[in-house]
C-alpha cells in the first residue's frame, strides 16, 4: 500500500522510526486498549523488492525481521543511514513481554490485524544489527563462508 504511493494517516509518522516484520497476535481489553501476546518475526525477504524504497520515502532508521534482506535493502541502508536487525525466530512470546504499550493502531479495518500497522513501545527488545548503513551483512558474510565450506568439503 505505502510503496504504490498510498498515505499513512494524518499526523502520523515514520520518520527516525523502526518497522518490524510481525503480525502481531493482540488481544483488546475490556477499556479498549491492545495488548500483544505474540510478536515474533517474520520473513523480511518477501519485502525486498520495496524495503529501501520504504526506508528512503518515509525516514525508517531500522528494520528487525528474521532471516535477513538481499542487496538492494542492504543499498538502502548505506543510502539512508539504516540497520537490519534479526529478531530471534521462535521467541514471539518472549518478544511479546517486551512490549510495554500498544500507542495506536493504523489500517485495522482495511488490511487486518496482521497487516495493520501497530505503534509499539518497546523496552529492552533484544534483536541483533545483521546489515548496517556501512554496506556489510552478516547474512552475506555467513552465505559466502557456507558456500566456501561446501565447495571445499565436496
Amino acid at each position: 500500500y505505502l510503496h504504490e504511493g498510498g498515505a499513512l494517516p494524518e499526523g502520523v509518522s515514520l520518520e527516525g522510526g523502526i518497522i518490524y516484520h510481525c503480525g502481531p497476535v493482540v488481544q483488546q481489553d475490556d477499556h479498549g486498549e491492545w495488548h500483544v501476546t505474540a510478536a515474533g518475526p517474520t520473513t523480511s525477504i518477501r519485502e525486498e523488492p520495496y524495503q529501501a524504497g520504504i526506508m528512503k520515502k518515509f525516514g525508517v532508521r531500522g528494520v528487525i525481521g528474521k532471516g535477513g534482506m538481499g542487496p538492494k535493502t542492504l543499498a538502502g541502508c548505506a543510502e539512508n543511514g539504516c540497520v537490519y536487525l534479526h529478531g530471534i525466530g521462535g521467541a514471539a512470546q518472549v518478544l511479546a513481554e517486551h512490549i510495554t504499550k500498544v500507542r495506536n493502531v493504523y489500517f485495522k479495518e482495511e488490511f487486518g490485524s496482521p497487516e495493520a500497522i501497530w505503534e509499539l513501545e518497546v523496552q529492552g527488545f533484544p534483536a541483533v544489527v545483521t546489515m548496517d548503513s556501512h554496506n556489510e551483512s552478516l547474512h552475506a558474510d555467513v552465505a559466502a563462508a557456507s558456500k566456501t565450506a561446501l565447495e571445499e568439503n565436496l
